[in-house]
């Protein structure tokens, strides 16, 4: 007699944490998502019409969950908006809105689908997960109905939320998470009323979730992190690059080594919104990376990691972000720094002029010094030493303390902190640091064609950023990102 297919599954299930359990490490997958949008249009189309888009979209995401299964991938990430896109307003998404329900109802929508409202979309990722033996994350819309009882209860009489969903290889539903710092442009999307912070163990290790704009915030990063101490964060995220200091590559790699911690991060890809840059990275830097704005083209990424980063023989020691830079005296005094602006942000700058120096610059109470050697420096390129100290108000509020050696679009110093991908200047030696009040801090290095510097720059424990490789390959920026939460 053949065994049921039930029993199949729980037999592949068993052998994948037994598999798991034998190891201290795992494989990751994340798959960047050229999204298929629908139509905009100012009224809401039929749920049939919206389940057929969904679905094309899940054709594409289950076909990179098999491939990532077949090499061995034990978990595998998806954008923000992979399934739906976003061309939306509160009316128009709610048919492609589900409603769910808390994971504590033990549910398995592949096995049992008609045990609560119907979702389709949640049964398909639930089989997708089940059949293929993986962990997948998805984000997808979430419904509840509310009544004139609860004072917040929008005039609809719904909460509508952006939300993550986490399937077991069994196909149950172990995680929900509702976005708790929405961009400015979501206002199909209700705030939660309360941050959640959302955690999960499996064999190997703990994980937590949240979703693009979180990472700039107290809630839910820090406290996923800090507070609860998770191993890896599983990050979908629909992130438009602004350079210099926060494309979607260098600030995530930046951020798992700055937390100490793993970020499975799974962008959409749209080169007209600026839209890619996905990548498995660890505290010691990215495992793999991928940035295309060239074509409209999806990719899989899978990388091996530590289960437990912070046990790691590799994992970075503490720092003291601001050490050395208090310790030290200005360089030299600065009778030409200049402001300048970077992302709506105005920063004091003073130019990089002779081939090798040290050089400090201040703003407030934020003092960068650099140290540095050019080799071989290029007649049309200029590079600044800048600083900023202060609160970021546009799309959000939130503090920031930036140390950062860049390079300016042109010899015109009135272009340096305008977006720049190229460059050719190389250097010798560099050393940035800065008198940071803030011990979050995440350190950049940016190479030309927005390329990551994955083990060739390390920070010492007394807060510098140091080059590893002499010389280093062209450099676009390096940066000191520092995040004040309590001064938001």
């Amino acid at each position: 007699m053949l065994p049921s297919q039930p029993l199949l599954h729980a037999a592949a299930f068993a052998l994948a944490v037994l598999q798991a359990l034998a190891s201290d490490t795992f494989t990751a997958a994340v798959y960047e998502h050229a999204v298929i949008l629908p139509d905009a249009t100012d009224e809401p189309v039929s749920p049939d019409d919206a389940l057929a888009l969904m679905n094309k979209n899940m054709d594409v995401l289950e076909g990179a969950i098999k491939e990532a299964a077949q090499q061995g991938a034990h978990i595998i990430v998806t954008p923000e908006d992979g399934i739906y896109g976003w061309r939306f307003t509160r009316e128009t998404i709610y048919p492609y809105l589900e409603d769910i329900p808390d994971p504590a109802v033990n549910w398995i929508p592949c096995t049992d689908p008609t045990r609560f409202a119907p979702a389709p979309v949640q049964e398909r990722l639930s089989c997708m997960a089940r059949n293929n033996s993986i962990y997948v994350v998805a984000n997808i819309g979430d419904k509840k109905p509310c009544n004139s009882s609860d004072a917040g209860c929008p005039s609809d009489g719904r909460y509508q939320y952006n939300t993550d969903v986490v399937f077991d290889p069994e196909g149950k539903l172990v995680a929900r998470y509702h976005k708790y710092n929405l961009f400015m442009s979501e206002t199909q999307f209700n705030y939660p009323k309360e941050p959640e912070a959302v955690t999960f163990e499996t064999p190997f290790g703990k994980f937590g979730i949240f979703t693009c704009f979180d990472i700039l915030f107290r809630e839910p990063a820090v406290v996923l992190v800090s507070e609860l101490q998770v191993d890896t964060v599983l990050f979908p995220t629909a992130w438009m690059n602004v350079l210099p200091f926060l494309t979607a590559v260098e600030f995530h790699s930046a951020w798992a080594m700055g937390m100490g911690v793993n970020l499975l991060s799974a962008n959409t890809h749209n080169i007209s919104l600026a839209m890619t840059g996905s990548g498995i990275y660890a505290p010691d830097g990215a495992r793999t990376y991928y940035y295309n704005m060239k074509t409209e083209d999806g990719r899989l990424l899978i990388a091996e990691l530590d289960s437990h980063p912070r046990l790691s023989p590799a994992s970075p020691p503490a720092v003291n972000w601001s050490l050395y830079a208090s310790s030290v005296e200005r360089f030299s005094p600065n009778d030409h720094d200049f402001r300048g602006r970077i992302f709506y942000d105005w920063f004091t700058f003073t130019a990089v002029t002779k081939p090798e120096w040290n050089l400090t610059v201040c703003q407030k109470d934020l003092c960068c010094h650099l140290s540095y050697k050019v080799a071989g420096k290029q007649e049309d390129e200029v590079y600044v030493l800048g600083a900023f100290d202060g609160l970021h108000v546009v799309e959000g509020q939130y503090y920031l303390q930036i140390c950062t050696l860049l390079k300016c679009k042109t010899t015109d110093l009135n272009t340096c902190g305008q977006p720049v991908e190229t460059a050719q200047t190389k250097f010798e030696m560099f050393s940035l640091s800065g008198t940071f009040g803030t011990n979050y801090v995440f350190p950049e290095v940016l190479y030309s064609g927005v390329q990551l510097a994955p083990g060739e720059f390390e920070v010492l424990n007394d807060g510098r950023l140091i080059s590893k490789t002499r010389p280093t390959k062209p450099v676009v920026t390096v940066t000191l990102f520092g995040r004040w939460y309590e001064k938001d």
